[in-house]
């Protein structure tokens, strides 16, 4: 039987979307788009135009199936993103495209989806560990935000579990930390761990570090815009600035002690994965020893800790992996109920 599935990856920079063809479960075609999504009034719009496309490059089934993660929460089957105008409904695609199932999930939600199915050289071992079948997961990701999603094994498979864990409390653990959270608290008032795991807070982590280095001697300040986590590493991984390389220390290390508090919290005995955008692009920093130092020290759990595997995901198309994914399984449902 053919099969044509829609999975996406949408948020508020760009949408990826990719409509796939299966015959007795071999994936025969495949065509992937990228759009700008500030481009568009709509997810309709975009969705619209990309069907469109993709019937012209080749003339595939209609589709059965839509799997599609965005950046932001679903609650009934309903997201509204947060830096764009957009409200998309599952029913309201379904029924506009002729779409029989149609499911929206958080984008961790996929990249949890997406664990399963990765090859082993997207993955990078920062702690192997001694992992337990079917126990907890848990996949967690710096990027533009703080994401994380609990995997909990139903039905003979992993079912994730979306959070918004990135706005939680920020704990420091030491006195520099301590200092950074005082700065920030200045700032914003609340500090969440997205305010420093992030894009924007690797920038709040250097700029504290700058104006506070007692050895740093440049006359010339350095000026950053608020999100400038990927300037931020050049300095340190090509020009050697010594802030930089302390901001990311500093950074993998909250970093570490973060995944450790989920990992702990869920008794995540079956992996730990590290996701986004930051972490693949920091990973000499990540396997340095400051952010496996920070996830083990737990007191008295220590040595638990050291039991769990960790792995940063290099894939950076992992969340529309997933999406993929969940929409097979969609079609897969459909097609034994009929």
């Amino acid at each position: 039987m053919n099969q044509t599935l829609v999975s996406g990856d949408i948020g508020g920079t760009k949408t990826l979307l990719k409509l796939a063809s299966f015959s007795e479960g071999k994936k025969y075609y495949e065509f992937t788009h990228r759009y700008d999504s500030r481009d568009y009034t709509s997810f309709r719009d975009i969705l619209k135009d990309f069907l469109n496309k993709s019937s012209a490059e080749n003339a595939a089934s209609h589709p059965v199936a839509a799997c599609l993660a965005f950046a932001g929460p679903i609650v009934a089957q309903r997201t509204k993103l947060t830096n764009l105008p957009w409200q998309v409904d599952a029913a309201e695609i379904s029924a506009a495209f002729s779409i029989a199932d149609v499911k929206l999930i958080n984008d961790f939600e996929a990249v949890a989806f997406a664990i399963e199915t990765l090859p082993t050289n997207d993955l990078v071992t920062l702690q192997t560990g001694n992992p337990q079948a079917q126990a907890m997961r848990v996949v967690l990701g710096a990027g533009t935000g703080m994401g994380a999603a609990w995997l909990t094994w139903q039905e003979n498979r992993y079912i994730p579990l979306s959070t918004e864990a990135g706005h939680m409390d920020f704990a420091p653990a030491n006195k520099l930390q301590i200092g950074l959270l005082e700065a920030l608290q200045y700032k914003f008032g609340h500090v969440s761990v997205e305010r420093v795991l992030s894009g924007s807070g690797l920038t709040s982590i250097f700029k504290y570090l700058h104006t506070n280095s007692a050895t740093l001697t440049e006359s010339t300040p350095i000026d950053l815009n608020e999100d400038s986590g990927a300037a931020v590493s050049k300095l340190a991984q090509e020009d050697k600035h010594p802030v930089a390389i302390q901001s990311l220390q500093l950074f993998a290390e909250i970093y570490g002690a973060y995944a450790g508090n989920l990992a702990l919290a869920g008794l995540c005995r079956n992996g730990v994965y590290i996701a986004g955008g930051i972490a693949p692009k920091i990973i000499d920093t990540l396997r340095s020893g400051g952010f496996m130092r920070a996830f083990s020290d737990k007191g008295r759990f220590s040595v638990l800790m050291r039991d769990i595997p960790v792995y940063v995901i290099t894939n950076p198309k992992a969340s529309l992996l997933g999406a993929e994914h969940e929409a097979r399984h969609l079609a897969k449902i459909r097609s034994l109920s009929e």
